[in-house]
């Protein structure tokens, strides 16, 4: 059920070569969601650590898990990744700020959906009261090089069981959103150095994370972020590498889908 990881290698041919086939997009989108100190910013610095072969610190983080999102200065912030020296990966991160509780309190669904849509304009500072509707952060024609291509709902292994019920329930609605716009979905686990044992050994939080979601099990990875690591590691690099090809992969299907 799991991701077998143990025979792949850090390698990212496949992601330094990647360029997407439909010609209106020069970088594929993938916007990461999900609760509070969960590691979306943290994820997004691991990445960036694995392609420079070296620890970075990009997105900002905060080294105590609190009550309230971190990324709260910004809307929707993103981050593309050198590919030095030649350019930058074709693909890129938005990251915004995470669901929090009580229902009213965090990002405003609403506020995802057009996200999704590609409305929302980088730099936008979300409004937990009230969703963007118009003025200078509301995009009215986008492109599609500004919707959302693929969505990963990013949840913590060692608290799946307590996870909130209305974050649950924000992370379903936008999943059902993002399912109606043919978005592809994927789920990464994080913090797995935590839980792992726990997690790989119980089936039923697999199954339970599947239907809370509405992610089939096939489409959920286990993923360590670098925390307190100075140096990077083969096994480390080798299971976000994994989630991120296949962040790629389904977002290029999406893109082909789209051109007929």
């Amino acid at each position: 059920m799991w991701h077998e990881v143990k025979s792949l290698t850090p390698k990212s041919y496949f992601l330094k070569s990647y360029q997407p086939r439909n010609a209106e997009v020069k970088h594929l989108r993938i916007l990461l969601i999900g609760p509070v100190g969960v590691g979306k910013s943290s994820f997004i610095d691991s990445v960036d650590s694995v392609l420079q072969d070296r620890i970075t610190g990009r997105a900002p983080t905060d080294a105590v898990t609190g009550s309230s999102s971190f990324t709260k200065n910004v809307g929707i912030a993103v981050f593309d990744f050198t590919k030095d020296p030649e350019g930058f990966y074709s693909f890129m991160f938005n990251d915004l700020m995470g669901f929090e509780r009580p229902a009213e309190s965090g990002v405003h669904v609403e506020d995802i959906k057009l996200a999704l849509k590609g409305h929302v304009k980088e730099g936008y500072k979300f409004k937990p009261e009230e969703p963007l509707t118009e003025g200078d952060f509301y995009n009215p024609n986008p492109t599609l090089s500004d919707r959302v291509h693929v969505l990963v709902s990013v949840v913590p292994a060692e608290s799946l069981s307590i996870m909130n019920i209305e974050v649950v329930e924000k992370l379903r609605e936008v999943r059902l959103a993002a399912s109606e716009m043919g978005i592809p979905q994927l789920a990464i686990f994080t913090r797995i150095d935590e839980a792992c044992p726990e997690v790989k050994g119980n089936i039923n939080k697999v199954e339970k994370c599947s239907s809370l979601l509405g992610i089939p099990p096939n489409c959920m990875f286990l993923v360590k972020n670098y925390h307190s690591e100075i140096t990077t590691s083969n096994a480390i690099n080798a299971l976000i590498l994994f989630a991120l090809r296949a962040m790629v992969s389904v977002g290029e299907d999406f893109l082909n889908d789209l051109q007929g």
